[in-house]
């Protein structure tokens, strides 16, 4: 140390620590292992390339650091620990638990006692033991679709039935939320009624809790709905068809008939004072002559 000291940092200014790594480097290799050690009287790199690299051992992988951390265990029994989650059994509900993490297990422990073990998952990846997890919620925690059909189905095949077309799409797991409202509903009004309309809404191909909930509220669940009968009723400013009708009527002839055009003179022609010539329009009716227009000609 004291060589290196003395030769290597005496005097020396580094603007950075890879600056400062570099220089040693050729240092070494160019100065400390090329002179004439005192006790050896050889040169430090040519007795360690003769006698010593090839008695070293392979470079051992980096050390796994592993992450000691303290997480509490929330109402789903699980912790989360580098953003992924591992189930805890039930009894530690609400409990500080302590982790240690490393890149293959996860170890959980409760005032020094080891309580789990998950194997290491990546971030959002999720790791649960069925029998950490109470019976009743055991089937959401584990987003089992098929537990929850076979629930649906004890209350009546149509409900059976219509949880099936419920969770029939490409993300299913999303609407487990609708089927558990489902559910809720035959706990308010019973198997009956629930199945009832739920046979209603499969004739009518409606998939819609809320559409069984206003039946249900309503008790039309065993009413036939009136279907559209393909007629559709006058609007309210709606015209009746003889209006457009292009033939025209007897009152229409008669004011169009040979006397009406007898009656109306062509436009008729008069001279101003000026000496210009005036187009007048007239009309001639049972009580008068009517002058439409007048127009002088320059």
């Amino acid at each position: 140390m004291q060589y290196v000291r003395g030769n290597f940092w005496a005097g020396e200014v580094f603007t950075s620590l890879e600056e400062a790594q570099q220089r040693a480097t050729v240092w070494c290799a160019e100065r400390a292992g090329m002179r004439i050690h005192g006790t050896l009287q050889a040169r430090p790199a040519e007795v360690f390339d003769a006698h010593e690299a090839a008695c070293l051992l392979p470079i051992p992988p980096a050390y796994d650091v592993p992450v000691f951390k303290t997480v509490k265990v929330h109402r789903d029994f699980h912790v989360e620990v580098a953003r992924a989650l591992y189930s805890v059994p039930g009894a530690y509900l609400g409990h500080q638990l302590d982790v240690r993490a490393d890149r293959e297990l996860v170890k959980l422990y409760h005032r020094g006692r080891l309580v789990k073990t998950h194997p290491r998952q990546a971030p959002g990846g999720r790791s649960t033991d069925r029998a950490d997890l109470p019976a009743e919620r055991s089937g959401y925690a584990l987003r089992d679709l098929n537990r929850l059909i076979g629930t649906c189905a004890v209350h009546g095949e149509n409900v059976g039935i219509y949880a099936e077309r419920l969770l029939d799409d490409p993300l299913p797991w999303t609407r487990m939320r609708a089927v558990y409202r489902l559910l809720g509903l035959v706990r308010r009004y019973g198997n009956g009624p629930v199945e009832a309309a739920c046979s209603r809404a499969l004739d009518l191909d409606v998939v819609s809790v809320t559409k069984i909930a206003s039946m249900l509220e309503r008790a039309t669940e065993d009413t036939l709905p009136l279907l559209p009968t393909g007629t559709t009723p006058g609007g309210r400013f709606a015209r009746q068809p003889a209006e457009f009708a292009t033939r025209p009527t007897a009152s229409a002839r008669d004011r169009t008939g040979p006397a009406a055009i007898q009656a109306t003179t062509p436009a008729s022609h008069r001279t101003t004072a000026a000496g210009g010539p005036v187009a007048t329009l007239t009309l001639v009716r049972d009580d008068g002559p009517d002058t439409l227009f007048e127009q002088e000609h320059r």
